[in-house]
């Protein structure tokens, strides 16, 4: 997984695997799900991330299995 953040445009990138994209929806005016063959998710895309959430840091945590 990779995860881009674009801060010219605020825009948030997560690329869930490499598979090629076949569909995009647009689940609403700023949030942009692309799916594979299979339906699968293969990225999502988040315009405006900061000023929609109101977060102006990022973080993350690995989860243990």
């Amino acid at each position: 997984m990779k995860v881009k953040y674009f801060q010219e445009t605020d825009t948030l990138y997560v690329e869930l695997s490499d598979s090629e994209v076949v569909e995009s929806r647009e689940l609403n005016e700023n949030v942009y799900v692309d799916f594979d063959a299979e339906g699968k998710a293969v990225s999502l895309t988040i315009e405006h991330a900061k000023a929609s959430s109101g977060k102006f840091d990022f973080s993350y945590e690995t989860a243990a299995i």
